[in-house]
């Protein structure tokens, strides 16, 4: 590509970035996604592959998107007096919060290390970001969330619950408090609860409508950690005045009839992919009961379908791994506080053990 092209062409600051890595997966036990490793029983498969082809794939998703949300709506228990909104995955719902809180001199904040998306799209739509280290034990800082929230009033402060890649649900109280305090600053709380099936939290009950004391917070999540990674599928809740305003902004028919007629069959389904999570909520505890007893290894609490391991060497035991077939996510380098980090992902009970194994042989 011409160089100047490239200088006239694309911003600085995009060229500056880092795209977002995907590991090769190929031939790989593959436990560095957060993805849930069932298959459907082969006869949903049959069900599901005969009604995705009876789909009008010729028409505009019209009337397939609102019976979507009209089902996720129940099956959530969504309070009265708030609305939710979809998007192709829970990154485009991030992106729309940015573009529609786009006002002069915009902040967006978070605690850090965090998803990288809510720093990537922030500054992609033009938006400041502000990132607060969490403590040497991954808890919230309140005094520095605090002190950032009075200085920098952010339009969106994002809480992920539990957070990714630490895996921790955050101190309760220290939570509301912060949610109290954005709320005085006129700001918005945006709860991630990307990793909800695994939890034993959720923000959602406690939404309320347009004239709440929490008429400030949203909650976002993903059908990704469901079972449906693959049909890129999230789903925005809160007051219904501020969605529709946010919905504004959202792309038409964002979501294609397949998409949206795969994750009605998931939510008919609803018993298999519960499930599906209680078998991972129970190779969980198994396997961080399994880490702590391995020399050499620090196994952090989770509340989602990953934990996160400090080693003494990282790349040594992220290489000794991937020799040895199993692919994980070697975060060190995301942030100091996760210096000699690895995050590995809950998978069958084979799976796990291929792992293991392969990480004892690998430190």
């Amino acid at each position: 590509m011409n160089s100047d092209r490239l200088r006239r062409t694309i911003r600085q600051d995009v060229q500056s970035m880092h795209a977002y890595a995907i590991q090769p997966s190929a031939g790989f036990v593959k436990l560095d996604a957060m993805e849930n490793p069932f298959s459907l029983p082969p006869e949903l498969q049959r069900e599901l592959g005969e009604r995705l082809g009876r789909v009008a794939i010729n028409r505009y998703p019209s009337t397939c998107v609102p019976e979507l949300v009209a089902a996720l709506t129940r099956f959530v228990e969504l309070p009265p007096g708030n609305k939710l909104i979809l998007g192709n995955g829970s990154d485009e719902l991030i992106d729309i919060l940015s573009v529609a809180c786009d006002v002069p001199g915009a902040t967006v904040l978070a605690p850090l290390p965090g998803f990288v998306m809510y720093e990537m799209s922030a500054k992609l739509r033009g938006l400041g970001f502000v990132g607060v280290p969490l403590t040497a034990d991954f808890e919230l800082d309140e005094a520095a969330m605090l002190a950032a929230i009075e200085q920098h009033r952010p339009a969106i402060t994002y809480i992920a619950y539990p957070n990714n890649p630490t895996a921790n649900l955050f101190d309760e109280a220290i939570v509301e408090r912060i949610v109290a305090a954005v709320g005085r600053q006129s700001g918005l709380v945006v709860f991630d609860e990307a990793y909800q099936p695994f939890s034993s939290r959720t923000w959602l009950p406690r939404l309320g409508g347009s004239e709440s004391e929490h008429d400030h917070v949203l909650v976002l999540r993903t059908l990704s950690k469901f079972g449906l990674a693959g049909v890129r599928l999230g789903y925005l809740c809160g007051p219904a005045a501020l969605v529709d305003e946010i919905d504004k902004v959202r792309p038409p028919y964002n979501v294609s009839v397949l998409n949206a007629e795969a994750a009605m069959f998931a939510l008919e389904h609803a018993d298999e992919y519960a499930r599906q999570a209680a078998l991972l909520r129970s190779q969980r505890t198994r396997l961080m009961a399994a880490l702590a007893a391995t020399p050499g290894v620090q196994v952090f609490p989770s509340e989602a379908n990953m934990v996160l391991v400090r080693v003494p060497d990282s790349k040594r035991a992220f290489d000794g791994l991937k020799a040895r077939g199993v692919l994980v996510k070697h975060i060190a380098g995301l942030h100091p506080l996760l210096a000699n980090c690895l995050r590995l992902t809950v998978g069958t009970a084979e799976d796990n053990a291929q792992m293991l194994a392969a990480l004892q042989a690998s430190l």
